[in-house]
């Protein structure tokens, strides 16, 4: 059974973007060579309440590329695959070409 997280509040479900190990003509990179820590955004909250009681929206949406601190996130674990939860005011940008 396929299991989908759908973050509450103002959470947000990122899969790590892991930099290749290898090059396309097979040299191997070191593992300090990926300069950015930054993850493809799965899933995210509605949002929360501020004291008014209007809703404040997540900044960031699905399938956005994004720059995560270095530390921090919560580990989750669904099937196979490795997620990290950040709460959206954690994020620091969003990627670009």
């Amino acid at each position: 059974m396929a299991k989908r997280l759908i973050p509450l509040f103002n959470r947000v479900l990122v899969e790590k973007i892991t930099p290749p190990s290898k090059t396309t003509a097979g040299i191997l990179l070191p593992e300090k060579t990926s300069k950015l820590n930054s993850g493809k955004v799965v899933a995210v909250g509605p949002g929360f309440h501020d004291r008014e009681g209007k809703l404040v929206p997540v900044t960031v949406k699905e399938g956005d590329t994004v720059l995560l601190p270095e530390y921090g996130g919560t580990e989750v674990k669904l099937g196979e695959k490795e997620y990290h939860l950040y709460r959206d005011d954690d994020i620091l940008g969003t990627l670009h070409d």
